[in-house]
Order: structure tokens, then C-alpha cells, then sequence
């Protein structure tokens, strides 16, 4: 196969696998609907909605910061990967591990509305965002390194993702050793902007 043909290959290849990953994402958003319509027949006669709301409000807040978390992760991985025109093995396999914490990221979100408080559940749902956003950088990066994979002279900025592993690598920390914090040091999310901000102008 000449040059050429093989390159339309591996586009090829990176076409079929983003959009593997693609509809993972929206199944896995899709999915977590799934519970709060099991909460339906639990509506009594004598009830009205606004108490089915209220009573499963945990559930329901669970739903709404999963789908946030979801999105914001793959408005994230949509960025890095934007510029990306031909497959390459590791950033396959990172890929791969970054839909897996994406899969895997409604259960850690689910204990949350019931054992929020428990370590172990601190350290999954937030160490799977830090997983999460890790692999994103070291994408980033690595597509950065090599020109062949990109349109464009332009690299991918891996600092957004790392700024944000390390915010949640943080939090985490703070949440375990100070449990009263529960889980506002993910407020340190907040931050990210401004330490890229901060960080490029010193680069600069």
C-alpha cells in the first residue's frame, strides 16, 4: 500500500474511533436517566410530584453532576482531539482509558448520593476525574510532540488538563484528611482558568 493509502487508513481508523467514543459518551449520559425513570411507579395516588421530586432529591442532584461532569470531560477531550487527523497506538490506548473512566464515572457518582461521606467513595469519583483528566493531558501532549498527527502547526494545550489533575488530586487530599470539607475542595476546579492564564504568561 502506498504512503497515501496508508494515511487514509489511519484517518479512517480515527474516524471509527472517535466515534466509538462518541456514542459510549452519549450512551453512558443516556444511561444515567435510567434511574430517576425507575422512580415513577413509587408516585402514589395520594402524591404529587413535587413530593416524588423532593423525596428523591439526592438521586436526582446525583444525575444533574454526573451529566455536568460527562460533558465537561468530553467538551474537554473534543478540544485536544480537534486537531487530530491520523490514529496512533497511544493515543488510541489513552484514549480508551479516558472512555473507560467516562463508563466507569456513574458509579462513583451514584455512591456519592448515598455514601458521600465514606473515603472510598471520595477516592473513586474523584480520583476517576483525576484519572480522567491525566489522560487528556498526556493526549495533549504527546499529539503536541508529534507534527504527523495534526493539521495543524497549532499543538493541543495540555496545561488545562493537568491544572485540572492536579486541582483534583488536591482536593481529594483535603477531602480525606479534613472529612468536614466533604466535597467543596472541588471548588479548586474554580481555579483552572486562571492558573493557565497565569502559567502562559510566564511561559511567555
Amino acid at each position: 500500500m502506498s504512503d497515501q493509502g496508508q494515511a487514509a487508513e489511519r484517518t479512517r481508523d480515527l474516524g471509527r474511533l472517535l466515534t466509538f467514543v462518541d456514542a459510549v459518551v452519549a450512551i453512558a449520559i443516556t444511561l444515567l436517566v435510567l434511574p430517576l425513570v425507575d422512580l415513577v411507579p413509587d408516585l402514589q395516588d395520594d402524591a404529587s410530584v413535587v413530593d416524588l421530586l423532593r423525596e428523591h432529591q439526592i438521586e436526582i442532584g446525583g444525575f444533574l453532576l454526573s451529566f455536568v461532569v460527562i460533558s465537561s470531560l468530553w467538551s474537554a477531550q473534543h478540544k485536544v482531539m480537534s486537531t487530530v487527523v491520523a490514529e496512533d497506538p497511544v493515543v488510541s490506548r489513552l484514549l480508551m482509558l479516558w472512555t473507560l473512566t467516562i463508563v466507569f464515572l456513574p458509579f462513583p457518582t451514584a455512591l456519592v448520593a448515598q455514601e458521600g461521606h465514606a473515603p472510598v467513595t471520595k477516592i473513586l469519583y474523584i480520583g476517576t476525574m483525576a484519572v480522567s483528566s491525566t489522560c487528556l493531558a498526556l493526549i495533549a501532549g504527546h499529539v503536541g510532540r508529534h507534527r504527523a498527527l495534526r493539521d495543524t502547526d497549532r499543538s493541543p494545550d495540555p496545561r488545562p488538563a493537568w491544572v485540572s489533575a492536579v486541582a483534583l488530586v488536591i482536593a481529594l487530599g483535603l477531602s480525606l484528611l479534613v472529612p468536614a470539607l466533604s466535597y467543596w475542595p472541588l471548588l479548586l476546579l474554580l481555579l483552572t482558568g486562571p492558573t493557565v492564564r497565569l502559567w502562559r504568561r510566564q511561559r511567555s
